[in-house]
């Protein structure tokens, strides 16, 4: 997707998580003569929702950053159309890093930022300090823009309206919100797990003889194909209209549990066994 957007330009405002960067978004993008942030997987313009789902909607880790990241085609389809519409135009992405930002741009199809600026460069010592421990024993996240932008569509709680106590000069409206999981700490999912799950799916259906064997293949920790090797029981039931069954209740009962993209379920079924064995 790269360079399909030429015309945009970006800088970047990155930070640890939790170190007050949404709060003080605006400031900078005004401060820039920045057009569009990109925050959380949101397009925010002015204080207003224009584009995009927040990060901060997903009931946990896993999806959340995939969101963030815009890994979700109709996600990333929307803005990538939105930004399209609107160009030329500046924009500011906030990250965590250098690296989760360029990633952004690449998934966006636009360009590299030409100009990172830095939380420390910012916020005082102080102030960061601040914030993350609101985070971090609060579990409260900025999101900079109104109450009535997020409330239809948030699954998390919200806290209130942000005072302005940093005198940033900036009057757009701010948010604070509990999100439904926390960002803190790191999560992993194993490939053993992913097996676990989608025997234990395959196990509890009447019509599986056996299962045989699973494999989890291209697990990178936001996606994984699938391969099942089983045994069913011969039936009325179409062998097509099984694995096309068990295909499906595999692929969203891994995504429901894991957070993961499941990208492809492959049903194998090597043996059909009478009802009498």
């Amino acid at each position: 997707m790269a360079g399909i957007l030429e015309d945009i330009r970006v800088i970047s405002f990155v930070g640890p998580a939790g170190t007050g960067k949404s709060l003080r978004a605006q400031f900078v993008a005004r401060d820039k003569e920045i057009d569009f942030i990109i925050d959380d997987g949101l397009v925010i313009y002015r204080g207003r929702i224009v584009a995009g789902k927040s990060a901060k909607t997903e009931k946990n880790m896993v999806r959340a950053i995939r969101r963030a990241m815009f890994l979700f085609p109709d996600h990333r389809a929307e803005v990538v159309n939105f930004l399209k519409l609107h160009s030329p135009c500046s924009l500011m992405v906030i990250a965590t890093s250098k690296g989760m930002a360029e990633k952004i741009c690449c998934s966006l199809g636009i360009k590299p930022p030409e100009l990172f600026i830095d939380i420390a460069d910012i916020a005082s010592p102080e102030d960061i300090a601040r914030a993350q421990y609101e985070r971090k024993h609060k579990k409260q996240h900025v999101i900079p823009v109104s109450q009535a932008q997020i409330r239809k569509n948030y699954t998390g709680k919200l806290v209130g309206r942000l005072k302005n106590l940093l005198r940033l000069k900036d009057n757009y409206e701010k948010t604070i919100v509990r999100p439904p999981f926390s960002f803190y700490g790191d999560i992993k999912i194993e490939s053993d797990a992913v097996v676990q799950i989608t025997r234990h799916v395959l196990s509890s259906y009447s019509k599986v003889h056996s299962v045989d064997d699973v494999q989890v293949r291209d697990l990178d920790g936001s996606s994984v194909d699938i391969v099942m090797n089983l045994s069913v029981i011969l039936g009325s039931q179409q062998l097509l209209s099984i694995a096309g069954f068990l295909s499906k209740r595999v692929k969203l009962t891994v995504e429901f549990l894991c957070g993961l993209e499941v990208r492809r379920v492959d049903v194998n079924i090597d043996k059909v066994v009478s009802k009498d064995v």
